[in-house]
């Protein structure tokens, strides 16, 4: 289960890439009740999503031509030993640890099966003040061709534990970190044909499937209708107006 008390491995970033920062912001404020607070004029045009002044993700313009994109970090205390351990791992440093004023530092990395992940050590800020309620991070998934030859790698640079738990006709990998009372962080699947690798937000959500219609009538599309799974909840894949792709869900009450 995701907590804001981070530990190394565990979700506690998030922010969206995206062509229009203006309709991307009016679009997750209309689905979510998310309000946008801009970093300061310093920031390139970085700023904040924002729940009942709690911050549940971040949105910044792309850059170069790159596609609508979530992005997803993972929390390290110390950037560079852990960008020395995805390179030994196997994995890729796409952009080496660069201090973001005194707010942290943070490298931008690939792994072995292709997906992108980024690392943030806190500094002044810690991570997500919010995640599991309504309108904040709930839960990432990876998919990639091979998640049995990738989660190695995650298991190598943050610790993880991975488990194989039945789901259904497939078996789903779950990935917990080495510390918390409930460790469970991620899950691991295979990735569909003719798709490429990557992680996959999960956002929480009141009511799935009336979130679903809204957000389709606000010019989503739906990638994978609204599935219920005993002990759960209840989740659905789409992409945002921009393309960005992003999943609901309404978890199941323990």
């Amino acid at each position: 289960m995701l907590t804001t008390q981070y530990v190394h491995g565990a979700p506690n970033w998030l922010d969206l890439s995206t062509s229009d920062t203006g309709s991307a912001a009016a679009f997750y404020g209309e689905l979510l009740g998310w309000s946008f607070r801009s970093a300061g004029p310093e920031s390139g045009g970085y700023g904040f999503f924002q729940l009942d002044g709690k911050t549940v993700a971040a949105l910044s313009p792309s850059h170069d031509g790159a596609p609508p994109t979530w992005n997803l970090y993972f929390h390290t205390p110390d950037a560079d030993t852990t960008v020395k351990a995805v390179e030994q791992a196997g994995g890729t440093v796409r952009m080496a640890p660069d201090d973001v004023f005194t707010q942290g530092r943070m490298a931008a990395c690939t792994d072995p099966g292709g997906a992108d992940f980024s690392l943030w050590q806190p500094g002044d800020l810690k991570g997500l003040d919010l995640v599991t309620e309504p309108g904040s991070l709930a839960w990432a998934e990876l998919y990639v061709a091979d998640p049995d030859a990738v989660s190695p790698f995650y298991a190598d640079v943050f610790g993880w534990t991975i488990e194989h738990t039945p789901f259904g006709d497939l078996t789903y990998i779950v990935a917990s970190a080495s510390e918390g009372t409930d460790p469970s962080l991620a899950g691991l699947l295979p990735l569909q044909p003719g798709d490429t690798p990557h992680w996959l937000p999960y956002l929480e959500v009141p009511d799935c499937d009336a979130t679903l219609l809204l957000a389709q009538q606000l010019g989503a599309r739906v990638t994978v209708p609204a599935i219920g799974a005993e002990g759960i909840g209840r989740f659905a894949e789409l992409t945002d107006p921009q393309g960005a792709r992003f999943a609901i869900i309404t978890s199941a009450t323990p």
